[in-house]
């Protein structure tokens, strides 16, 4: 099955990223491998590509499509978290660029089976590395009412979210929601009426993607890398990260001014005490967004925002 997927801001990632030959790269998330590619031509004929990606199915796919890069890359079927156990294993005290894509592929969507979409009827898994974690059924089915109107209030920000946890509680009573399909019907029978005339999107959209983050643990990771991220880069490379909704933009805009600011006294002190030094130069001041022309072309493209720092 081929991997589908069109690569979210290309130009606008080659720019900031600035790859050049002999660099050593990071694609964090590999996905199509639309990136990946543009890379590789860029650090030929010396460079690296170290390629990252949970999903086996992207991995698989790299396999093909940069077959012709076979000596400049290396390939690791895993999270982007574990990126320093990568370095290590290679040997590489630091890199040039690292770029994650944190969006969803078309391919996830439309082709994994896995239930990311409300679109077809497909098991509710919504693992992108079927090896580990716990499967999106499972929390439908055991989670506490409460638990569940948190998860899509604080990861969703779906304004409906106790009157949809109270219909799937009410609702596995009778059988345990297993498909895409139960699921969103569930959704759609807890928002009223009046509501659902108006909505521009899926009433099912914003608990999926909950679930899906929920399930995959996606801001904690994504949290915890940005902690780290300016220690694996050398003096001068660039991380490049797309993200496509506002809890996520929010983690990667605040972790990108800490580590601009590197001071963190408080502003009444005189002196610095901390002794903490800036460790980026930020260089998009403003959050880069796609272009109407790629909107139209690429609609999975709108809702993505870029922001690009440098290691001093």
């Amino acid at each position: 099955m081929s991997y589908r997927h069109i690569p979210a801001m290309p130009k606008e990632v080659e720019y900031y990223l600035n790859c050049r030959p002999g660099k050593i790269c990071v694609d964090g998330t590999l996905g199509g491998c639309g990136h990946a590619r543009k890379i590789c031509d860029n650090i030929l004929p010396n460079g690296l590509l170290i390629g990252i990606d949970q999903d086996m199915d992207a991995i698989a796919n790299a396999e093909k499509i940069l077959a012709s890069y076979t000596s400049n890359i290396r390939l690791f079927h895993d999270n982007f978290i574990h990126l320093p156990d990568i370095l290590s294993e290679l040997n590489i005290a630091a890199v040039d660029g690292i770029l994650l894509d944190l969006g969803i592929s078309l391919h996830q969507i439309k082709n994994s089976g896995r239930g990311f979409s409300f679109r077809v009827d497909e098991p509710l898994d919504m693992r992108m590395n079927k090896r580990s974690g716990q499967p999106a059924e499972r929390l439908i089915n055991n989670l506490a009412r409460e638990d569940l109107r948190n998860l899509f209030r604080d990861y969703g920000e779906e304004r409906w979210a106790k009157q949809i946890a109270y219909k799937i509680v009410t609702a596995r009573k009778q059988q345990k929601i297993r498909t895409t399909k139960q699921l969103a019907q569930i959704v759609i029978d807890a928002i009223p009426g009046h509501v659902l005339s108006k909505q521009k999107i899926h009433p099912a959209t914003r608990v999926f993607m909950a679930l899906r983050i929920a399930v995959n643990r996606e801001l904690e990771r994504l949290n915890a890398f940005m902690e780290q991220a300016a220690d694996h880069l050398n003096p001068g490379g660039r991380l490049c990260v797309l993200s496509f909704h506002s809890l996520e933009d929010r983690i990667v805009k605040q972790r990108l001014k800490a580590l601009e600011r590197g001071c963190t006294c408080p502003p009444r002190l005189p002196l610095c005490v901390c002794g903490q030094k800036a460790q980026i130069r930020i260089l998009t001041k403003k959050v880069v967004r796609p272009s109407e022309e790629e909107v139209s072309a690429n609609p999975l493209a709108r809702s993505t925002r870029l922001r690009a720092a440098e290691k001093l």
